[in-house]
């Protein structure tokens, strides 16, 4: 029997604690009597006692080793409070670094003191920076839309940047400061980038979770390493707990947006060198704290959003940043690099050159990197490379480099009466297409329209009977038939951020918004529902209703997708994804009327026609396929050159 303080979890967290999918989770509450009973939620998605959840696993045998952390976890969860579970991370890994502590932390409940003794005695067994990475993490992922943290690949890229840019001459070791760490990924990521003597991390944050767990973080850091780290839980702009030290190098990912920043205390300020920053532009308050701690010739890399490089408030500051030499370097980034997603960032490099610009520093590197992205987010391979090699000339003696998305601009040029450094409105100019591409595409659009036109003259010949009765029959009475089986696509079981070689290819249907491809892989599992050559997919929710044969490698199916396998003395599989992505059919086998709502696939009607037939219809779909594919080309090519053409009509030039 549960008692009222039970730990509830879902059937998702059951399914990650014994490393199955949900859909086994639900099969064995099914098939077993002797399953937990609900002891909360809904129907839909109810919730069972941890505790008898555990003993139930153990009891049939269930439970692997791998699922030990996943115990962990929902405890912290149901402490409720953001901020009680992130300071009771944190302790549980300064009680397991410094196991023979006994005084309690300050702030947390007993409860949660009583959980941090027993997390810290399983993670001591378990390994402790596996442990608190992990609860890190399922911390991060509960509360994402509360936090704005720096995701790893983009920590790392900052960091290298800052390490290359210029290099600091460092002596006797290097000083690395975030004066907004949130949960250390900027300082940590810049220690995993630095192999030298002497590290320093000093970090300030001023929510005092984040700060905790920072602290922990770079605790396990400093384990690995001859090296000093500082948190400081505070406001580094109102009130500096670092003032007077200067770093070697500054990264920062700054709050965005918010005008409380201390504008009228701060009006007097010493950092302010090039000028007192407006009300509405705190992030370039942000920019000059940072290089009011840098030493001479120290580098700072800072994230903003786009408009920093634009708004007429800030551009009397951008342009003493530019005279002094101080902004050496303007990135833009492809959307869905950091918080928010929807917004193509920036990375801006600094560096304290004193008050006038020294020779060599009398323009600006601008790199566009916004194109750099795949279907679900950034490439950060080729970003990475790309922008590294971009920034690899900020040096170099060459004042007319220009490539296809990275410009040098002089300062003349930058200081006009907007002050723009957004680098997309200098990439652009003076890359019109050459006549040779544009030949090449008038070339592709002819090529278009000649298979179009091919298509359109068998299609338009086809022939119906009318008000000919026909048979047909649902996917659920195929499957009952044995025609075909069905399996329903699964959210996968494996959250592991390391992926075996044999890792293969997952789609959602969020990829299916975008163009199709799967952005994501997953490792070999028995839960996951698996696609083979020659199965019919169908993506089974109203906003991307479609079915198609798929072609190629093995793919996974997340949820909301299906897959169909035929058998083929019965069933064409080109013959039934043609039947089954009917708009028609759709429609009749909606759920609801909204675009969000779900397709009964086993309602879906499928003609009934013997073999011979079905390949007829078969060949038939597959050209009214190819014409759409056809068509779509055939339009992307036409919007592409009627842009490419107007942009080398405006530039002049034209002989006919």
């Amino acid at each position: 029997m549960s008692t009222p303080n039970a730990v509830p979890v879902s059937l998702a967290e059951i399914a990650r604690i014994a490393g199955v999918g949900r859909a086994a989770v639900s099969n064995w509450r099914r098939r077993h009597d002797s399953f937990p009973s609900r002891i909360g939620g809904t129907d839909v998605s109810p919730q069972f006692s941890l505790s008898d959840v555990e003993q139930w696993l153990r009891d049939t045998g269930k439970l692997t080793d791998a699922g030990g952390r996943e115990f962990l976890w929902p405890r912290f969860e149901a402490l409720g409070s953001r901020d009680e579970s992130g300071l009771a991370i944190a302790e549980t890994a300064r009680r397991m670094r410094a196991p023979r502590t006994r005084h309690p932390a300050p702030g947390l409940s007993p409860a949660a003191t009583d959980l941090v003794g027993a997390a810290a005695r399983r993670g001591r067994s378990d390994g402790a920076r596996e442990t608190f990475e992990f609860l890190l993490q399922r911390w991060l992922d509960t509360h994402v839309r509360q936090l704005s943290t720096t995701p790893p690949q983009l920590a790392s890229l900052m960091a290298r940047i800052a390490l290359d840019a210029g290099r600091p001459k460092v002596r006797d070791g290097l000083t690395v400061l975030d004066p907004a760490c949130a949960t250390g990924h900027l300082v940590a990521a810049a220690a995993q980038e630095y192999d030298g003597p002497g590290l320093a991390l000093l970090g300030c944050e001023r929510d005092p979770a984040l700060a905790a767990l920072a602290g922990a973080r770079l605790g396990f850091t400093a384990e690995e390493r001859d090296m000093r780290t500082e948190v400081v839980n505070g406001d580094a702009l109102r009130d500096d707990p670092f003032a007077g030290v200067r770093a070697d190098i500054a990264l920062c990912n700054p709050p965005f947006n918010e005008r409380d920043w201390g504008y009228e205390e701060l009006a007097t300020d010493q950092r302010w060198a090039h000028g007192l920053p407006p009300r509405t532009e705190p992030e370039l308050a942000w920019v000059q704290h940072l290089l009011a701690h840098l030493e001479p010739g120290g580098t700072a890399v800072v994230l903003l959003p786009p408009a920093v490089a634009s708004r007429k408030a800030g551009r009397r500051i951008r342009g003493s940043l530019l005279r002094t030499g101080t902004l050496r370097a303007v990135v833009a980034l492809p959307p869905g690099c950091a918080q928010p997603h929807s917004v193509s960032l920036q990375l801006w490099v600094l560096q304290s050159v004193g008050t006038t610009a020294p020779a060599g520093h009398q323009d600006a590197l601008l790199v566009d990197a916004t194109t750099l992205a795949k279907p679900g987010g950034p490439d950060w391979e080729a970003l990475t490379g790309f922008v590294l090699s971009s920034l690899s000339q900020l040096d170099r003696p060459d004042p007319e480099l220009r490539t296809d998305r990275t410009v040098r601009v002089p300062l003349l040029d930058l200081l006009d009466d907007e002050v723009d450094v957004t680098p997309g409105r200098y990439v652009a100019t003076g890359q019109e297409p050459s006549g040779v591409e544009l030949a090449a595409s008038w070339t592709e659009l002819t090529s278009s329209l000649t298979e179009l036109s091919r298509l359109v003259q068998h299609l338009s010949q086809l022939g119906f009977e009318a008000d000919e009765p026909r048979t047909t029959a649902t996917v659920g009475e195929l499957v009952k038939a044995g025609a075909v089986t069905l399996r329903i696509g699964q959210q996968p079981a494996d959250r592991s951020r390391t992926l075996p070689e044999n890792s293969i290819p997952i789609l959602t249907v969020p990829d299916l918004m975008l163009d199709g491809r799967p952005s994501g892989r997953v490792a070999p599992d028995a839960a996951n529902t698996v696609a083979e050559d020659g199965d019919v997919v169908v993506a089974g929710v109203v906003r991307a209703f479609k079915a198609w044969v798929h072609e190629g490698p093995p793919v996974a199916l997340g949820p909301q997708l299906y897959a169909l396998r035929v058998l083929p003395e019965k069933m064409d599989a080109h013959f039934l994804a043609g039947c089954l992505r009917a708009p028609a059919n759709g429609r009749q086998a909606g759920t609801h009327a909204s675009s969000s709502s779900r397709i009964d696939v086993r309602r879906l009607l499928v003609l009934q026609l013997p073999p011979e037939e079905q390949k007829v219809y078969a060949e038939t779909f597959r050209r009214l396929m190819s014409f759409d594919a056809v068509l779509g080309q055939t339009e992307r090519l036409g919007k592409e050159l009627v842009d490419d053409v107007g942009d080398r009509l405006a530039a002049g030039g034209l002989t006919a």
